[in-house]
């Protein structure tokens, strides 16, 4: 059965994207190559080509770059970010962060919604990550967007699934993919993401600070893997009571 994640028309095999902000360069192909991501993240100030480290020299030719509006307090500044890394050819794909919120590192989604629509006309396949809201989605969606990123929990907080039922809303009610990003911290709290439904998963902190940043990439990836087979196959039903797997009676009579 081929179940593949489909983004603006380009589909993917795997469904663990991969932010590359926290990782020393000389880790990057490692991670992505035990986590199979074949999404990855970038800020445009590591992709600057007239500098010492590129870090488009570490990224496998076969990854789709996903490259984010990191910095951007404004619609316009995401517009800027997005067109700088579209002429140093790091592709068609954008991820927009608008944050203004210096403390939570809340993203502004009235502005994200103004930038997915600018860029979506200028040709981007538009990721924008934003807080979960339901009229908030479809706005994004009205307004050209492939995919939604809305946030498990604050960015880097590893806290996991605080706004569960929000996303779960989303899920229900939003056609385009949605994949989770921001404070996922727990290979376990992806499968669970997965399990509800989501499309995708988006991680970095929980990954790059772990002890073993390859392995754990790795667990992520399989995590991601298990709870989107879990999704699919169906999630047994949940009783109040309890009911034997096997019969209690009758097996000594004759």
């Amino acid at each position: 059965m081929t179940d593949q994640l489909v983004i603006g028309g380009h589909p993917f095999n795997s469904r663990f994207i991969l932010g590359s902000g926290k990782f020393s360069l000389e880790i990057v192909k490692a991670v992505i190559e035990n986590g199979g991501a074949e999404i990855v993240t970038l800020a445009l100030r590591r992709a600057n080509l007239g500098g010492e480290e590129n870090i488009l020299d570490y990224i496998p030719l076969n990854v789709t770059l996903l490259p984010n509006t990191s910095g951007a307090r404004t619609a316009e500044e995401a517009v800027k970010i997005a067109r700088l890394a579209r002429e140093i050819n790091c592709g068609n794909f954008v991820k927009v962060e608008v944050i203004r919120d210096s403390k939570y590192l809340f993203p502004d989604n009235y502005e994200t919604i103004k930038a997915t629509e600018i860029l979506a006309k200028d040709g981007f396949v538009v990721l924008p990550y934003m807080y979960p809201d339901l009229n908030v989605a479809r706005d994004l969606v009205s307004a050209g967007a492939a995919a939604v990123m809305p946030l498990a929990a604050p960015i880097g907080s590893n806290k996991g699934l605080s706004t569960r039922d929000f996303i779960e809303i989303l899920v229900n009610e939003i056609a385009v993919p949605i994949i989770v990003d921001a404070g996922i911290g727990r290979p376990s709290q992806a499968c669970e993401a997965m399990e509800m439904g989501v499309d995708a998963v988006m991680c970095n902190t929980a990954v790059a600070t772990a002890k073993n940043i390859p392995l754990m990439a790795r667990a992520f990836g399989q995590a991601i893997e298990s709870g989107r087979n879990a999704y699919l196959a169906g999630l047994g039903r949940v009783l109040t009571e309890a009911e034997a797997s096997s019969p209690l009676t009758g097996f000594l009579e004759d």
